[in-house]
């Protein structure tokens, strides 16, 4: 039970965004009165000079990074508490090559490898055990495309990623952790210094009904280089999911997760550098045939995502 419930949580307290699906919008005054749905609002134009904030990908442009996601957490009961340091894990990923089309770019995102981080020490049958389990990663990816504002226009998986073995809800999850952070949904207005802008959705995570809001500072620019402030906040209401094979009913009572971090947005690539830090805490029931239980989980979690294409050694030259 409780290991159900440490990944549970972990699953749910990752940055999430909708990603492999077309974006939902989220309909607001201002973009009513444009006529659109537009998912992004903006909050303040910022300072002068203002000018647009688009996407200009190139034709053929390929981009790579490494992500690593830690968790840590307590989990605590009427009459026990278990603090749990899952593995982190590391992914590199290839985006790319770029497709130019007439809604913006379209290109495949596909993990290379994917492995535990792992602490030395651990019996070597443990390593190889928890090493498969990462690396039933590998290969999997998702062919996407997007707008020059970097809403998802269409999305979808590849074969590898519709595997038996695949873990499909941590698989969405972490692809979109990545994509709130990699692949900005910019605002449709010109923008200054000190602009604010934020994406309210109501995403899925492990079943449960989450509405996020992610809401973005431009602090720096210089050319197609964009630094960013981004806080996310996710929330849920009382609800309850039921996961027949293990013959368990989850109700949340309650779930709020914040989190904050820092983007380096290059415009003219498919991946970006950035980081993010946060907490939750989850009220949670599980009720089985022998009855119910109520569990808190507190975590703290940490996602890097580096982009490592300069980084890439220079082909030979024939």
């Amino acid at each position: 039970m409780s290991r159900l419930a440490i990944w549970l949580a972990a699953a749910c307290v990752v940055l999430a965004a909708q990603a492999c699906t077309k974006d939902k919008p989220t309909e607001t005054a201002a973009t009513a009165a444009a006529g659109s749905n537009d998912p992004v609002k903006l909050l303040d134009a910022g300072r002068r000079k203002r000018l647009p904030l688009r996407y200009r990908i190139p034709e053929g442009k390929t981009t790579t990074s490494t992500s690593t996601f830690r968790i840590a957490s307590l989990v605590s009961s009427e009459d026990a508490a278990v603090v749990a340091s899952p593995p982190g894990l590391r992914i590199e990923v290839v985006s790319g090559p770029a497709d130019v089309t007439e809604r913006g770019v379209r290109f495949e995102v596909d993990i290379v490898n994917a492995e535990a981080m792992l602490p030395p020490g651990l019996d070597d049958k443990l390593v190889a055990d928890l090493q498969a389990s990462a690396s039933i990663l590998d290969d999997v990816g998702a062919e996407v495309e997007i707008n020059d504002r970097g809403i998802i226009v269409e999305g979808r998986f590849n074969q590898a990623a519709k595997r038996p073995d695949i873990p499909v809800r941590l698989l969405r999850t972490l692809v979109n952790a990545r994509t709130t952070l990699t692949r900005v949904r910019l605002p449709v207005e010109p923008v200054g210094l000190g602009a604010r802008w934020e994406v309210k959705r109501e995403i899925q995570v492990y079943g449960f009904e989450v509405t996020q809001v992610d809401t973005y500072q431009l602090v720096d620019r210089a050319g197609d280089e964009v630094m960013l402030n981004v806080t996310v906040q996710q929330m849920a209401a009382p609800q309850t999911v039921s996961f027949p094979e293990e013959g368990i009913d989850i109700t949340v009572e309650s779930m709020e997760a914040q989190a904050t971090g820092q983007i380096v947005l290059d415009l003219d690539a498919l991946e970006s550098d950035a980081e993010a830090h946060g907490t939750s805490t989850d009220r949670i029931s599980f009720t089985t045939e022998e009855g119910t239980k109520e569990l808190v989980i507190a975590e703290r979690f940490d996602i890097q995502v580096a982009n490592t294409t300069n980084l890439l050694p220079d082909e030979p030259v024939e």
